[in-house]
C-alpha cells in the first residue's frame, strides 16, 4: 500500500546517502517492504514517547548497512535471490555446529581444517558463540559483553573475517548466533545501567523493590532451578532489581523500549556484513515480557521477529533467520509466520520435538509416540525449513505433549521417568551413560545430557571390550544419524558425533563449567580420536565412514530437499518407522528398525500410499530388492534402516 509521508521520510533519508540511493534493487526492496515495517514497528512502540525518533534511527540502520556491504556479498544475495527455491531449501547442503575452541582452538585453525569438513561431505558450519563473554560467567557464550568484539580466545574481527572469506571461496556457508533475549551484566550497556544511567536502565528490566517481581514469578517457570532459582537479581550498585531470566549474569533486555530493537537490529546487520548465511537467534520466545504471563511465546515476540525479517531482507537479502525457539510443535509453528506473515518470520527452526521423538523410540522400541506426533511437526509452511539433528549443544528435552503420549497408549508421568532413567543409566539394562540435567524437584522435570555415541551406548561397550555391544551402539548411531538427514530440513551433525565421541568428564574440574553437565557432551578434540576415526575397523571409523556415505547419498538424492513431500508410512511393524520423499522424478522409501530384533514390514507398506514399485534400490546396503506380495515381507536387521528408491 503507497504511504505518501513514508515514502517521502525514506527518499529524504537516501538523498543522504547517495550510494544506497543508486541502488534500484535495494530502493525496490526497501519500497515493497516499507509498509509492513512501519506497520509492525508502530504496532509495537506507537505509545512510546520515542516512536519516531527511533523508527528514523531504524531506517537509517537498514540503509548503512546496505551501504557497507561488500560488493562479494551483495553478488551471492544475487546469486540466492536467483534460484527457483529458496537456497537453504537444497538437499546439497549438509552443516556441523561446533565449539571453535574445543574443536580445534581457534578461528585461524578453524580456516585450516575446511579441508576435514570437505572430505566428510559438511559445507555449512554453525559456530558455537564466539563473542566476547566473560569466563566462568559465559553460559557458553550466550552472555555477551560486547556484540562487536570476537573474544581473545578465539581471535579478532579479521580472523573471523578470512575464515569467511575462505569459506566462500570453497562454497561453505557461515551461520553464528545473535542473542537478542538478553547481554552479559559486563556488557557497556548493563555497566552504564550498574551505575545510575536512567537511559540504560531502560534498557533492561529494573525494579525499585521486590513488589513486581514476585508478580512477575507468580506466572513465570523457572529455567533453571538449580542452578540459578527465581528470575530477578538485585544490584546493590544501584539497589535495584534487574530481570535474569536465565542467569544471574544474564540480564534481559526491555523490547518495550524501541532503541533497544534499533540497537540490536545493527548488530544483526553487522553480522550480515560479516557474510553470515543464517542467523540463529537465541532464545526468541523470551524476548517479551508481560506480567501475569508465562513471558514466553507473547505475540509481540512475533512481531519483532517478523519487523527483523522484513528489515533483513531489504539490507541483506541473502541472509536467513533460524529461530531457536525449542517449544511444542503447535508454538514452533507460529514462528514461521501466520497470517499475511506466513513464511515471513523465521525461515528455520529447529525440529527438536523430532529430535525428542527419536530418543523416545530408540529407548522404548517403540515408535508409536514418534507416529502420534507428526501431524503437529510437518504442518510447516512452505518455503521454510527444519534444522533436523540428532544431537547439538544443548540437552534433551522431552518436548512432546502428555497428550501424544496418551494417544500412544502409555501414562506420561510414568513414560518420562523411565526414559530418564534409561538414558541416565539408572534403568535396568540399560546401555546408556548420559545424566540429567536442570532436574526440578517441585515438578519432576528434567532433561537429559550425554553424547550421541554415550547415549547410544559405545561408552559402556568400550569399556567393557564387548564388540557385540559395540556393533551394536554404532548401528543406533547411524540408524539415528540417518532418520534425521533424509527426513527434510537441513541436517546438523554436533562435532565428535561424526567420530563416535564418547562423554568428556573433564568438564568436572573446570570451575566454569563444572556446574552444568552438558559440557560432558561438548568434547575436546583430541589426536587419539582422530586416529581412530581414521584407522579402519574401529568404531570411530566406521561411525565417520558411515555418516560420510549418509551424506554423499542425500547429496546425490534431490527427493529429499525440503518440498515438504513427506509422507509416513502406516505402523504395519510398532517398531519400525517409515515415510516416503517423493516428487515427479524420484519416490525415495526410508524405513528404520528401533527394535534390538529383526523387524519384518509387509510390502503392502510400500504399496499403500503410492502406486505400487516392483524392484527398490537401497542406497545404504547398495543392494536391489523386489517387492513380494502383500503376505510378504522386507526384514529389517536388529536397528537398521535402509533407504529404497523406486526403479
Amino acid at each position: 500500500m503507497y504511504n505518501y509521508h513514508l515514502h517521502q521520510q525514506i527518499s529524504a533519508l537516501l538523498q543522504k546517502h547517495t550510494t544506497a540511493a543508486q541502488d534500484k534493487l535495494f530502493y525496490a526492496r526497501f519500497m515493497a517492504n516499507s509498509a509492513a515495517i512501519n506497520t509492525l514497528y508502530h504496532e509495537l512502540y506507537d505509545q512510546h514517547a520515542a516512536c519516531e525518533e527511533a523508527f528514523e534511527k531504524l531506517l537509517t540502520v537498514i540503509i548503512t548497512a546496505h551501504e557497507q556491504r561488500s560488493a562479494a556479498l551483495q553478488q551471492k544475495d544475487l546469486l540466492k535471490q536467483q534460484q527457483q527455491q529458496a537456497w537453504f531449501l537444497s538437499n546439497h547442503i549438509t552443516g556441523m555446529s561446533l565449539y571453535v575452541d574445543r574443536f580445534c582452538g581457534n578461528l585461524q585453525q578453524l580456516a585450516e581444517k575446511l579441508g576435514y569438513f570437505e572430505k566428510l561431505g559438511v559445507n555449512f558450519l554453525h559456530l558455537m558463540p564466539v563473542f566476547e563473554s566473560p569466563a566462568n560467567e559465559s553460559d557458553g557464550g550466550y552472555a555477551v559483553s560486547n556484540f562487536r568484539k570476537v573474544d581473545e580466545r578465539f581471535g579478532t574481527i579479521a580472523d573471523m573475517r578470512e575464515l569467511q572469506q575462505k569459506m566462500l571461496e570453497k562454497n561453505m556457508y557461515l551461520m553464528i548466533d545473535i542473542v537478542l533475549n538478553h547481554t552479559s551484566h559486563k556488557h557497556e550497556w548493563a555497566e552504564k545501567a550498574r551505575q545510575g544511567d536512567a537511559y540504560y536502565q531502560d534498557f533492561f528490566y529494573f525494579f525499585n523493590d521486590r513488589t513486581l517481581p514476585d508478580e512477575y514469578e507468580k506466572t513465570m517457570p523457572e529455567i533453571f532451578p538449580e542452578a540459578a532459582p527465581g528470575s530477578f537479581t538485585y544490584v546493590p550498585e544501584c539497589g535495584k532489581w534487574v530481570m535474569t531470566v536465565f542467569h544471574n549474569y544474564q540480564w534481559d533486555l526491555n523490547y518495550r523500549n524501541p532503541n533497544v530493537l534499533v540497537a540490536m537490529l545493527e548488530n544483526i546487520l553487522f553480522y550480515a556484513n560479516l557474510g553470515v548465511d543464517i542467523l540463529r537467534i537465541d532464545a526468541p520466545a523470551f524476548i517479551w515480557k508481560e506480567l501475569g504471563t508465562t513471558c514466553q511465546n507473547l505475540e509481540e515476540a512475533h512481531s519483532i521477529l517478523r519487523l527483523v525479517k522484513q528489515c533483513v531482507q531489504v539490507a541483506a537479502p541473502g541472509m536467513a533467520l533460524l529461530g531457536e525457539a525449542i517449544v511444542a510443535p503447535r508454538e514452533i509453528m507460529k514462528y514461521f509466520g501466520s497470517g499475511e506473515y506466513t513464511a515471513q518470520e523465521c525461515d528455520f527452526a529447529y525440529n527438536a520435538t523430532q529430535m525428542a521423538l527419536q530418543w523416545d523410540a530408540l529407548a522404548t522400541g517403540n515408535t508409536a509416540v514418534m507416529l502420534k506426533a507428526q501431524h503437529d511437526i510437518w504442518n510447516k509452511p512452505y518455503g521454510t525449513s527444519w534444522i533436523t539433528y540428532t544431537r547439538c549443544h544443548d540437552d534433551i528435552g522431552l518436548g512432546f505433549t502428555d497428550e501424544t503420549i496418551r494417544q500412544a497408549g502409555f501414562e506420561p508421568f510414568a513414560h518420562r521417568n523411565f526414559l530418564k532413567n534409561y538414558y541416565a543409566g539408572t534403568y535396568p539394562g540399560s546401555p546408556a551413560s548420559g545424566a540429567l540435567f536442570s532436574s526440578n524437584p517441585k515438578t519432576g522435570d528434567a532433561r537429559i545430557s550425554g553424547s550421541l555415541a554415550s547415549l547410544c551406548g559405545l561408552e559402556k561397550a568400550l569399556a567393557d571390550n564387548n564388540s557385540g555391544a559395540i556393533d551394536t551402539a554404532v548401528n543406533k548411531i547411524l540408524m539415528m544419524q540417518a532418520l534425521s538427514m533424509f527426513i527434510g530440513g537441513v541436517p546438523m551433525l554436533f562435532y565428535g558425533d561424526e567420530a563416535a565421541y564418547t562423554n568428556d568428564y573433564s568438564y568436572e574440574t573446570d570451575p566454569g563449567k563444572s556446574y552444568d553437565n552438558r559440557w560432558m557432551h561438548r568434547p575436546v578434540i583430541n589426536s587419539r580420536k582422530s586416529k581412530l576415526a581414521e584407522t579402519p575397523g574401529t568404531a570411530e571409523n566406521r561411525v565417520f565412514t558411515g555418516t560420510q556415505k549418509l551424506i554423499s547419498i542425500r547429496s546425490n538424492l534431490n527427493v529429499v530437499a525440503d518440498k515438504s513431500n513427506i509422507t509416513w508410512l502406516s505402523p504395519h511393524n510398532i517398531h519400525v518407522a517409515g515415510y516416503l520423499r517423493d516428487d515427479v522424478e524420484q519416490r525415495l522409501f526410508c524405513v528404520f528398525n528401533f527394535s534390538n530384533s529383526q523387524a519384518l514390514l509387509t510390502w503392502f507398506a510400500f504399496k499403500e500410499k503410492t502406486n505400487a514399485p516392483t524392484l527398490l534400490y537401497d542406497h545404504w546396503t547398495e543392494q536391489n530388492f523386489s517387492v513380494g506380495a502383500d503376505h510378504e515381507y522386507l526384514v529389517i536387521a536388529p536397528y537398521g534402516f535402509h533407504l529404497l528408491e523406486v526403479k
